[in-house]
């Protein structure tokens, strides 16, 4: 019934059919608006994403009280985008679209356009992302919201291309489309933004499902088994992701049941993944995702929420098998964000961007991935033709390239890094022993990463969430207890007494969300509580400071206090403060990271 009442919503935006008008109010639009140099509303906020787009002639305003007002005084729709800066496909809309002065032109004269980081409101993310699945299938950043000025969605999709392109609608021809149906179909819009907004709060008040009984986690298990794919790893088929709230599940199913092949899945799966192209070779961490099913070529963003679950999940290896190769795996993760992820406070920036400058100088040669893909000529030219060849053998490097399917002609005559061939087939290929191979490749790898280091870097988002902070204490804290390396429990303490001094109050024992540029902003969400407060433990649980332990009992006391449902239990995503909110939702589904009502499950476990 939800999906149908959304998909009626959505029907009324096509009841007015595209004709030659379309292209006359484009045009018309564009030359009422020239093009010149603009500032928007987005030059004086802090987050990175929203400063990204502080330039564009789209007369952009960040979320809040003031785009509302405009859109109600002037009866207009509101245009919202919701992103991240490190998000590919949000650059390619950007360049596209938002650069662009004749879609500027439409949007700034017949919408309010909003712009939101959803990593700073993932409050709002989650409202928006729900209708946008219910009416397409499917979700994805950026994301693209039509609204009542009320607040109240009636259409979007993710990205849309300015023409119409590969079966998507051009951007151009939807925003003149729903200006038309705005004006000529008003009510029937209103109606039914109306409904579909009180099909979104009856799903934000359904009742939880109740006791979690072992039956549901072996249908999990079943579940999870069935998409396996037991000859590359991962679960499903391409685009893979590395699941790391899976590989934990199974990993305690394992030790729930002792079933071997509970086992059996996540160790193929963080085998397959360190070796593939998703891994970084050189400078370590991993990758978003897999573009293809056998973890070869990446999505080159670097997350570290993706860091800091997968060291988790290579230190759970680690503990069971005693494997070095696990302990290794998990280093390599730790040294990046030590490396290239941590701030002069000892704080853990964001992300790293999956498009940098390639072999021109120019901005606009910018590229997927190519901070990270090599030249054959490239690696000769840096290592000599003897260790060159060793080095080619083992990462796959062949002299046209080894991407094969490159569709967009990104990667031409460039080779992506992944392990081709084992340290002992090396050795026997070459002649040499292992011990010598080893050395040669040390020396290669830190031969390229001095190269690759002055290269253009990617954007890097240095802003510090409390949530992704504490996935990351986790991580180094029990990093240092479980490999003995004191800098990795000396990382997870400085970065919790960061958080302590700038974005906990001890007097309210309430936390802010985000820190960037001297500056503490946003109220902290249920994820910051649940994320910070299991940090702490573990953190407490390699040094024994007792301090922590206090400070994660008042934390906690103020999660129960500001999220707690006390008519349905668990916790809502929000504290329900920000009256622009449309809806409270409660986050109870796992996904690139755990939701804060599992992580409050596990510490209580």
């Amino acid at each position: 019934m939800y999906q149908h009442a959304i998909r009626t919503g959505l029907a009324i935006l096509f009841l007015v059919s595209i004709g030659a008008g379309a292209d006359d109010a484009i045009t018309a639009a564009a030359e009422a608006n020239a093009p010149a140099p603009f500032t928007n509303h987005l030059a004086n906020e802090r987050s990175p994403y929203l400063l990204q787009h502080a330039h564009n002639p789209v007369d952009w305003y960040p979320w809040g009280t003031e785009a509302i007002a405009k859109a109600k005084k002037e009866n207009k729709p509101i245009f919202l985008s919701i992103g991240y800066s490190t998000c590919h496909w949000c650059h390619v809309m950007e360049r596209e679209s938002f650069e662009n002065p004749e879609v500027a032109a439409i949007l700034n004269e017949n919408f309010v356009a909003i712009k939101v980081d959803r990593e700073e409101r993932p409050d709002l993310d989650a409202v928006y992302m729900q209708f946008i699945t219910a009416i397409t299938g499917e979700g994805g950043w950026p994301m693209t919201v039509f609204m009542t000025p009320d607040l109240k969605p009636f259409f979007g999709g993710t990205y849309f291309p300015p023409e119409p392109r590969d079966g998507l609608p051009g951007l151009k021809v939807v925003l003149t489309k729903v200006h038309e149906t705005w004006e000529s179909k008003h009510d029937k819009v209103i109606s039914s933004a109306d409904q579909l907004a009180e099909k979104l709060e009856e799903m934000a008040g359904m009742a939880p499902i109740g006791q979690l009984k072992p039956e549901v986690l072996g249908l999990a298990y079943d579940a999870f088994r069935s998409q396996f794919d037991f000859h590359q790893g991962g679960f499903g088929d391409a685009p893979k992701f590395p699941r790391p709230v899976v590989l934990n599940f199974l990993f305690h199913e394992y030790r729930r049941t002792g079933e071997q092949t509970a086992l059996d899945m996540p160790l193929k799966t963080l085998r397959a993944m360190a070796a593939g192209g998703i891994h970084d070779q050189l400078g370590g961490g991993f990758h978003r995702y897999s573009t293809d099913d056998h973890w070869f070529l990446p999505h080159f963003e670097k997350m570290l929420y993706d860091q800091a679950q997968l060291a988790g999940s290579y230190l759970d290896a680690y503990q069971i098998t005693h494997d070095e190769f696990f302990a290794s795996t998990a280093r390599d993760i730790l040294d990046y964000v030590l490396r290239d992820m941590t701030g002069a406070d000892g704080q853990f920036y964001c992300a790293e961007d999956a498009d940098s400058v390639g072999d021109s100088a120019l901005p606009e040669s910018k590229g997927e991935g190519a901070f990270y893909v090599w030249t054959a000529g490239e690696i000769d030219g840096t290592l000599g033709p003897a260790d060159a060849k060793v080095f080619a053998y083992r990462y796959g490097i062949l002299p046209d390239g080894n991407v094969e399917r490159d569709s967009r002609g990104e990667f031409k005559g460039k080779n992506v890094l992944y392990a081709a061939h084992t340290i002992a087939e090396t050795a026997k290929q070459f002649g040499q022993s292992e011990a010598d191979v080893r050395q040669s490749l040390d020396n290669a790898r830190t031969k390229l990463l001095a190269v690759r280091s002055h290269r253009e870097r990617p954007l890097r988002d240095d802003k510090a969430l409390v949530a992704w902070n504490g996935l990351m204490i986790s991580a180094f804290a029990r990093g240092g207890a479980i490999l003995q390396e004191h800098r990795y429990t000396d990382a997870a303490t400085r970065a919790a007494e960061f958080i302590r001094t700038h974005l906990y109050d001890s007097t309210s024992h309430q936390l802010t969300r985000r820190w960037r540029d001297g500056h503490g902003e946003i109220e902290g969400f249920l994820d910051d509580y649940s994320f910070y407060v299991q940090g702490l433990l573990d953190l407490y649980e390699s040094t024994f400071d007792v301090h922590l332990l206090q400070l994660a009992t008042e934390l906690q006391r103020s999660q129960d206090t500001l999220f707690a449902d006390p008519k349905t239990g668990g916790y809502f995503q929000s504290a329900g403060n920000d009256p622009t909110l449309l809806v409270r939702l409660k986050e109870d589904e796992d996904n690139a990271y755990p939701a804060g009502n599992s992580v409050e499950i596990m510490a209580q476990d």
